[in-house]
């Protein structure tokens, strides 16, 4: 079985930078597959993270670039947060939400089959590295949208349809209805994040950085180049 490295590239600089017009495909992958991704925000030094549901829109009919769409109460941390510092980093993911049982952790103690299935324990046994790939970190520019303007119904609208399917998965139908209800609320802003750049790290511990820009395809390793949210 081959087993994820304890050290990981070295990352303190610009890594294997990428230039492009659009987010590298395994991003987008991630950012519509995954059902949550974690909103950092931050001020006067002081980090904040939230668990999100969310949007991903190439584009909308009020911007062009890659955008991310969440809601939130206005009365939140995370709300007051952004308001008074707009850069944000998000942190989305392909794994599973497990680890993987191992056998020889002396912490833990025998486990009750409960008369499962050999294929049922491979199943639950599998590498977890053979059905995970990524994570990403996202850096962009958060926005509250203007209240009750088109826009702010329109997003709030493809939001809805990405994050209440499960209404329509039967034992899960309260979870949807629920996500409804918060997504519909009168009190809910519409959060837009324009993507600016971000950082993909793999399992085996690789890291490759990328930037969003107009001029075109390409690769950039200058070490002096600042990305968004001070990367450097």
């Amino acid at each position: 079985m081959t087993e994820a490295p304890l050290n990981y590239e070295a990352s303190a600089g610009v890594t294997n930078l990428q230039i492009s017009r659009t987010l590298p495909s395994e991003v987008v992958q991630c950012l519509e597959n995954a059902r949550f991704l974690h909103l950092a925000t931050c001020t006067s030094l002081r980090p904040h993270v939230s668990l999100m549901n969310h949007t991903y829109l190439p584009s909308t009919p009020w911007s062009p670039h890659p955008t991310i769409i969440m809601t939130t109460n206005p009365s939140s941390k995370k709300t007051q947060n952004l308001l008074e510092n707009p850069n944000v980093s998000l942190l989305v993911h392909d794994w599973v939400s497990h680890r993987p049982p191992t056998g020889n952790r002396a912490s833990s103690p025998p486990r009750n089959t409960g008369g499962r299935s050999s294929l049922a324990e491979m199943l639950i046994g599998l590498n977890t590295s053979a059905i995970s790939s990524i994570s990403a970190t996202i850096n962009g520019e958060a926005r509250v949208v203007e209240r009750g303007g088109e826009e702010e119904k329109w997003l709030k609208e493809r939001h809805l349809e990405n994050c209440v399917f499960l209404g329509e998965e039967g034992v899960r139908a309260g979870e949807g209805d629920g996500g409804r209800v918060f997504v519909e609320g009168e009190e809910v802003r519409v959060v837009s994040v324009k993507v600016g750049d971000g950082r993909v790290s793999d399992w085996k511990g690789a890291v490759r950085d990328w930037i969003l820009s107009d001029e075109g395809e390409g690769q950039n390793g200058v070490e002096s180049q600042t990305l968004l949210n001070g990367v450097h």
